[in-house]
């Protein structure tokens, strides 16, 4: 549960925040000055048409790609001020990435694909710990018996579980998803999604491109953004039923 209403601090802070692409024709702005407060446990889903804007900021929080102007804050770093150096280090240890292609290494098992971020992090200890790690995340979501398989024996919907397993590695500050359930038949997708709203029932805090307006309804707060601007930021309850069937009717 959010815990936005019990007076915590924000877990992520962004302040002002521009992105620029430079094109022959000019620049173009895809954010264009994002102030956003994320608190610890909310479970966000971020709405838009294509190309409002919302994978970039996406890779903005999760430090995949650097801000023009502005700031971000998370878990009290301030992300847009580490070197490239130290921006890797932190991405590894403190954000966990899905997408919505998965992004599985092919010639790796599923566990080995979920050992890589502790690998690279140099976390948990001995590759016989870190495989032990992997096999209990992927027990989290249910596919512990699919360990040893390569990406391509299972299916979609376990390759995305994989992903998210993989996004756990190393106890991230905050889960990061960009159309998580984009490629994925309705029934799968609604399996994944709940996989999600059992990882914010346990306390991680998660924020959600997608263009699913049905699955945003279920979430604890939805933002929609527009040419680069957050234009809606809905708190949504189990007893707000209007304002969820708004979710569900609102351009996505």
């Amino acid at each position: 549960m959010s815990n936005r209403s019990n007076g915590s601090e924000p877990l992520i802070v962004v302040e002002g925040l521009k992105k620029a692409f430079y094109t022959p024709a000019g620049d173009f702005y895809a954010l264009k000055g994002i102030d956003l407060q994320i608190y610890p446990g909310e479970f966000v889903a971020l709405l838009g048409r294509s190309g409002a804007g919302k994978s970039t900021l996406i890779n903005m929080l999760a430090g995949i790609d650097r801000p023009t102007a502005g700031g971000i804050s998370i878990a009290g770093q301030a992300v847009h001020k580490l070197s490239e150096a130290r921006l890797t280090r932190w991405r590894g240890r403190e954000v966990g990435v899905v997408f919505q292609s998965f992004q599985l290494m092919p010639m790796l098992t599923c566990a080995q694909n979920v050992m890589l971020p502790m690998d690279f992090a140099g976390r948990y200890g001995s590759p016989r710990q870190q495989y032990a790690r992997a096999c209990e995340l992927l027990a989290t979501v249910d596919i512990a018996e699919h360990a040893d398989k390569l990406p391509a024996a299972v299916s979609g919907g376990q390759r995305q579980r994989v992903a998210i397993a993989r996004a756990l590695a190393n106890d991230p500050a905050f889960i990061a998803a960009d159309e998580p359930t984009g490629s994925l038949d309705s029934r799968t997708a609604d399996a994944v999604f709940a996989v999600f709203q059992q990882l914010v029932a346990a306390g991680k805090t998660i924020f959600m491109a997608t263009h699913d307006r049905e699955l945003a309804s279920h979430v604890t707060r939805v933002l929609r953004i527009e040419d680069g601007l957050i234009v809606e930021d809905l708190q949504l309850t189990a007893v707000q039923g209007e304002e969820r069937q708004h979710v569900v009717e609102m351009e996505a």
